[in-house]
C-alpha cells in the first residue's frame, strides 16, 4: 500500500502541471510501473488534447511490458467519447495487469463506468488510493458536477484596522498588500476560469482583471452591473479577455463582451447562469457588498483574506466571515489567511 501511495503522489505532482490549462476538464496524472520501476508517465496537458493515460502509454518505450505493469491514475479513466476516445478502453486494449485509481469521477458520463469496464475485462482494479488528496486536486471539477455550480473562492485585502478601501471612486488603486502578494493573487487568477467583481469595484479602481504578473491564461471577466451604468471605455471591456456583464436590462454580444439579462441579481441566479456556461471556478474579488452577498447566501467554498501593513483613516469595512481557518501564512510582511466554508 505504501508503494501505491508513493506512485499516486507522483500522479498528483504530474496532474498539477496542467493547472490553468485543462479546465473545464479535470487535472489528471498517470504513472506506469513495471517491477517497481516507473517506465512511463504523463498528465493531461491541454484541454481537448490527449488525456494522462494516453500520454503515459506513449511515454513507454517497450509496449510489451504493459501487460505486466500497473498503471496509477489520479482520477477514474473516462468511459465516454468526448474530445478524445475512452481511456478505459485504451487500458483494456493494452491488457494492463493492474489499475490503481485515486478517486471516482462524479461526471455523469463516467461515474463508475470506467471502473466497471476495467473489472469486466478481468483487470485487477483498486479504487481510493489517496482519495482525499485526489479529490482536493480537482475541487473545482467536483464542486461543479456535484453541487451544480462553480467552485467559489473569495479574496480581499484589508488594512490592520479591517478596511478594504478608502471609499473613493477615482479610478486609482491604493494598494494594501505588498507587490509580491499582488503577484500571488495573479497566480490565483490564472487557476480560475473566471473572476467576478461588482460595478463599484470597476468605478473605484478601473481594474483590467487579467493575469499579468505571472504566465497563464486570463480568466473570463464577470461584471455585475444591474443598470448598465459603466462606461464601455473601462479597462475591463478591452479585448484581452472575454467579459460577461450580468444586468437587468438586456442580453446580447458585441465583440468580446456579452450582456446577460437576469430577473434578479442574486448569487443563486448568477451561479446558475455561470453553470450553464460550463464555468467551473470563480474568483470573487469584488467589494464588500458583492462578497457579503455570497457569504450571506452560503454560496462560497474558500476565502483568502490578506491583511497588509497599511491603514486608512476612513473607508469601507471588510466583509464579515465566520468560517474555518485552515492556514495562516506570513508573506512579505502581509498575513494571508485561508478559510473553508464549514
Amino acid at each position: 500500500m505504501q508503494l501505491d501511495e508513493k506512485y499516486m503522489s507522483r500522479c498528483i505532482e504530474l496532474a498539477l502541471l496542467g493547472q490553468g490549462n485543462v479546465a473545464p476538464n479535470p487535472m489528471v496524472g498517470a504513472v506506469i510501473v513495471h517491477n517497481d520501476k516507473i517506465i512511463g508517465e504523463g498528465y493531461h496537458e491541454q484541454w481537448g488534447e490527449a488525456h494522462a493515460e494516453v500520454n503515459a502509454i506513449a511515454n513507454v518505450k517497450n509496449k510489451d511490458l504493459l501487460k505486466e505493469s500497473t498503471i496509477y491514475v489520479s482520477l477514474e479513466p473516462c468511459a465516454h467519447t468526448g474530445k478524445t476516445p475512452p481511456c478505459a478502453d485504451l487500458l483494456v486494449h493494452h491488457q494492463f495487469k493492474r489499475v490503481v485509481i485515486g478517486c471516482l469521477d462524479s461526471f455523469s458520463l463516467v461515474s463508475g463506468k470506467g471502473i466497471e469496464r476495467l473489472k469486466n475485462a478481468g483487470i485487477e482494479t483498486l479504487v481510493g488510493c489517496l482519495e482525499n488528496e485526489c479529490r482536493t486536486l480537482n475541487k473545482h471539477f467536483f464542486t461543479f458536477h456535484e453541487k451544480k455550480r462553480p467552485y467559489i473562492m473569495l479574496k480581499w485585502a484589508q488594512t490592520t484596522k479591517g478596511k478594504i478601501d478608502q471609499g473613493l471612486a477615482d479610478g486609482k488603486v491604493t494598494w494594501i498588500s505588498a507587490p509580491e502578494t499582488q503577484t500571488k493573487v495573479h497566480a490565483w487568477r490564472k487557476n480560475h476560469q473566471a473572476i467576478l467583481v461588482g460595478r463599484n469595484t470597476i468605478e473605484q479602481d478601473n481594474p483590467t482583471l487579467t493575469v499579468r504578473a505571472v504566465t497563464g491564461n486570463n480568466p473570463i471577466r464577470i461584471i455585475l452591473d444591474s443598470d448598465l451604468k459603466l462606461s464601455s471605455s473601462m479597462n475591463c471591456f478591452n479585448e484581452e479577455a472575454p467579459t460577461i456583464v450580468f444586468n437587468r436590462l438586456k442580453s446580447g454580444r458585441i465583440g468580446t463582451v456579452e450582456h446577460v439579462q437576469l430577473e434578479e441579481m442574486d448569487p443563486q441566479r448568477i451561479l446558475l447562469a455561470l453553470y450553464e456556461r460550463n464555468i467551473q471556478s470563480v474568483l470573487i474579488e469584488g467589494g464588500r457588498a458583492t462578497l457579503q452577498s455570497f457569504i450571506g447566501t452560503n454560496l462560497w467554498d474558500e476565502a483568502k483574506v490578506i491583511t497588509g501593513q497599511v491603514d486608512f483613516k476612513q473607508g469601507t469595512d471588510a466583509p464579515e466571515l465566520n468560517a474555518l481557518l485552515v492556514d495562516e501564512e506570513q508573506f512579505f510582511g502581509d498575513t494571508i489567511k485561508t478559510f473553508y466554508n464549514r
